[in-house]
């Protein structure tokens, strides 16, 4: 990074667009400030649901829309849209104005969730520095956690002192981060490779699914991915307050325990790759490769899914203690899995939409799985469903490996020392 000073200026300007984009400070008291308004819950979790119905119907096109007009573009749009989104709740708080400001907030993250990785990955690999670019993406990750972590923990003193503040503040952030956007590069969509738009190439579903025919090892590394974002999501949001209540902890603890495990998640997305090294040196005690990318992702599932029953069987401290285990496997996670996808992936033209993909697969299964939680919850079964959710998602990681080691006895699925598919 140090000998490609554009590169190094881009990585921070990328870092920079990242944090602001992400600091959504409404997140811990959202629920509050719509109760305040007028709204009942019934109402509430109707826009949740539609929240995740738009991610779905919308994460697709997005992605789309970044393959064949501009990656770059699209970071650009979602920031103004997620600007404007934010102010929707300060100046029409009403359903009406809520549930539009939800859609806008899933427009705006769909936008930029494919494309801002494959900008990233296209950027770096085009000057022949993809290897920095599981590094750059913790970073950007761990940064945003960073600035959530401070602001999470006194947005509940700001939101008593003006009630519409977490909003307005969240609105400039994303105006802020629309700065950073206008300075990155503008000619890397692929990397200094011509982008589609340039070179004419008809970009639809059906090559996208073609590219998933041809090289299965992408569904299996989209399958893990899910199992993470679904384990940390239900564990991190839907289920975090449920958790904290049944342990006798109130609201007012909420934001800095909120504040406590994305410190953790943080330090995980820091230092992927300080932890491979870690899992090199007690693989070869036992002479397998666990520092290899689709190897770490094993293990960290599994961690992920023993934290989660562990948490069942905890206290108030035991909670928290296994939630920031918990969160500090998926801040590791998060990088490498992206490492893995992008590698595996052979045509940089598809590669948002890939991503995109594999963000609708994680939402449509998190939508599903929080479709039940509402009887899980009311009946007092959150122990059970944490302890069925952790076994399933191992016997689930098992069939994978099996899947794995298959494939790695054809020629088509060939896997390489790195964990991925072997390029053609």
């Amino acid at each position: 990074m140090q000998q490609d000073p554009d590169a190094t200026r881009t990585i921070r300007l990328f870092y920079g667009f990242q944090f602001f984009f992400s600091l959504l400070l409404w997140t811990p008291v959202f629920y509050e400030y719509q109760r305040r308004m007028g709204l009942s819950d019934p109402e509430v979790f109707s826009i949740q649901s539609i929240y995740y119905l738009a991610f779905l119907f919308l994460e697709i096109p997005t992605g789309l829309l970044a393959d064949r007009w501009s990656k770059l573009g699209c970071l650009k749009l979602g920031a103004v849209i997620l600007a404007f989104s934010n102010l929707l709740p300060v100046f029409a708080p009403t359903y009406g104005g809520f549930l539009w400001h939800f859609v806008l907030v899933a427009l705006a993250r769909s936008l930029i969730s494919g494309a801002g990785s494959a900008y990233l990955y296209d950027y770096l690999d085009g000057r022949g520095l993809a290897r920095l670019y599981k590094k750059a993406e913790g970073r950007a990750r761990a940064y945003s956690l960073a600035g959530k972590v401070v602001f999470w923990a006194g947005i509940g003193v700001l939101m008593e002192w003006k009630l519409s503040l977490p909003y307005t503040l969240t609105a400039i952030a994303a105006a802020v981060s629309l700065g950073f956007a206008l300075f990155l590069p503008r000619s890397l969509d692929g990397g200094g490779r011509p982008s589609q738009t340039e070179s004419g190439l008809k970009t639809n579903l059906l090559p996208v699914f073609k590219v998933l025919k041809a090289r299965p090892v992408l569904i299996l590394i989209i399958l893990q991915g899910i199992a993470i974002f679904v384990l940390s999501r239900v564990c991190q949001v839907n289920l975090f307050q449920p958790l904290l209540t049944e342990r006798d902890l109130g609201p007012a603890s909420f934001g800095w325990i909120m504040s406590v495990i994305t410190l953790f998640e943080a330090m995980g997305s820091a230092y992927p790759g300080q932890f491979q090294r870690g899992l090199g040196i007690l693989g070869r005690r036992f002479s397998v490769r666990l520092e290899s990318d689709l190897n770490s992702i094993f293990v960290l599932t599994g961690v992920i899914a023993i934290s989660m029953s562990l948490i069942a069987f905890s206290g108030a401290v035991g909670a928290v203690f296994w939630l920031s285990v918990l969160s500090w496997a998926t801040g590791l996670a998060f990088p490498i899995q992206r490492q893995l996808m992008n590698d595996a992936i052979p045509d940089t033209r598809f590669r948002a939409t890939l991503l995109s993909l594999e963000s609708i697969f994680d939402r449509a299964v998190t939508a599903w799985v929080v479709s039940l939680l509402g009887t899980v919850v009311a009946t007092g079964r959150i122990g059970t469903f944490l302890h069925l959710s952790a076994v399933f998602s191992l016997l689930g990681m098992a069939g994978l490996a099996i899947a794995f080691i298959s494939m790695q006895r054809t020629r088509e699925g060939t896997i390489n020392p790195s964990g991925i598919a072997a390029r053609r």
